[in-house]
Formats: structure tokens, sequence, C-alpha cells
């Protein structure tokens, strides 16, 4: 695959800030997002929104950070070190993602500033588990969506958010056109959870134009983290100053080979890992 260059040793590399959850199991959320970053060559910056409580097979708990000292962190190394690139991710309630979408507007993240802005809407866990108050959706739709330069929300969140079920060709259009219609300049219908197709088909809308992105489905347990590593992947190339539909392509690819290098952890389900890049 095509790899994002790298910087020099001793030079600045680009820059991305995850505004994202913790994982104390060490597979999605902030933990995910910054190992991705990093094997991907690109500094990773950080705003902690939430602490899970989780491992491999559930989350137990979490605790919500202030919305003011989530909105600061992300003021502050905007305001030091400069942002590529930004992605969201579990961002836990309504008043974190008002306290988001109101400093990023501030320092000139997302849909119509200079630095792009990756929506990933955590909703639940792969395991079911809630990582979103059911009230904060309607701030995810009206308030976070029209800044996106991309969402990419699973199937389970494209339902909750659209109330649209997707199990085919056909109403993953009709749900990339809802999720249009709520504001971000693209978005992505994935198609990784719809098991009953031998492919994984990926669905890209930018309100004009419908994209295919297809490839093998690669069957494994192992896929916690996959949501947050294609989201991770597809800001870092952003920043690289890729078109939408050039970093979702890499990034597609980057979670694909982060799928076949995928491990065994725990009693659950093992992580998707980006360190085959290593090799």
């Amino acid at each position: 695959m095509r790899l994002l260059p790298l910087t020099p040793p001793g030079q600045t590399p680009v820059r991305v800030l995850t505004i994202a959850g913790t994982d104390s199991g060490g597979g999605a959320g902030i933990q995910a997002d910054t190992r991705t970053m990093a094997l991907c060559g690109v500094h990773a910056l950080v705003a902690v929104a939430a602490v899970t409580v989780q491992n491999t097979v559930g989350v137990s708990g979490f605790h919500e950070i202030p919305p003011q000292v989530v909105a600061d962190q992300v003021r502050s190394v905007a305001g030091d070190i400069g942002i590529g690139a930004a992605k969201t991710g579990m961002l836990a309630s309504g008043d974190i993602i008002e306290a988001v979408a109101g400093v990023c507007r501030e320092v000139g993240i997302g849909h119509d500033a200079e630095v792009p802005l990756v929506v990933d809407p955590v909703a639940a866990s792969m395991h079911g588990d809630p990582l979103l108050h059911t009230e904060a959706l309607d701030a995810m739709r009206y308030t976070l969506f029209p800044l996106a330069t991309i969402v990419t929300p699973n199937l389970d969140e494209v339902r909750l958010l659209t109330g649209v079920e997707v199990t085919d060709a056909a109403s993953a259009r009709r749900a990339a056109e809802a999720l249009h219609g709520l504001g971000p300049r693209w978005v992505v219908v994935k198609g990784g959870h719809l098991r009953t197709s031998a492919q994984s088909t990926d669905l890209l809308f930018d309100g004009n134009q419908f994209l295919e992105f297809t490839a093998p489905r690669i069957e494994t347990g192992n896929d916690h983290g996959g949501g947050d590593t294609l989201a991770a992947a597809l800001a870092c190339a952003l920043a690289h100053g890729y078109s939408v539909p050039d970093a979702f392509e890499f990034a597609k690819e980057w979670t694909r080979r982060s799928l076949e290098a995928a491990y065994d952890l725990g009693k659950g389900h093992g992580p998707v890992s980006p360190l085959w890049r290593l090799s």
C-alpha cells in the first residue's frame, strides 16, 4: 500500500489531534488512535473526554471529564502546537459535545475551516455497552455533524442517528443521504458490520456522488478498535493534504492490514493491530 511520508529525524512531523475517551484495555479509544497516529508517522495530540473502565469482554463504567476541561485541552494545544487535522471519538454527553463543537469553531477546526475534522460518533462499544448518553444524540446530530469534514459511523450508530436499518446497497444509500442531510461535507456508511456479505463495502457520499470501496471480509473475532483505527488513519491522511476519497482509500487499506495483524488478548475480543507497519 502507499504509506504516508515520514518526517526526517529531528524535524517536526504533521500533528493530529484526537478528542476521545480512554480504553484501559488498550484496544480502542485514544490508545488505538495514538497507536495508529504514531505508526503513520504523525505527532499525536490528545484531549481526553472520558475515562472508561473496560477490558476485552466489556465496559463496566466510564467517568466524564468536565466539558470546560475538554475544551481547554483543545484550546491549549491548538494555540501552541498547531493542528493539521482532528478527530473525535467517545464524547459521552451532550455537554461535552457542545463544548467540543464550540472550541472547534473558536480555533478553526471543521467543515469550513482550514483544519479538517473527522467525527466518529461513538455511541456504544462493540459489546453493546453504551458510551454516549441517549440525550446526547441530538447534540451529535445538530451541533457536531454540521462541523464535520467527514463522519464515520458504524451500522448500529447509523441506525441510532438516522433510523435507517442498513441491510443492503439500497438502504446504505438511503442512510448516506440521511446522514449527509445533517450537515457534514462527506459521510461514510461502513459495511464491516454487515455480516451477511462476503465483501466489506464502504459507501462514501458528498451529496452528489456515491463512491464504493470494497475489500474481502476478514473473518476474525479480534476487531476491537477497528473504527477508531480507521478514523485515526483517515485524519492522518487528511493532515497530509489528501482529498477525502484518497484519505479514505488509505484508511480502509490501513485498517484491513490491521485486521489481518490482529491478535488474541484477554478473554474477549483482541485488538486490530497497526504494528504490521513495523515490518
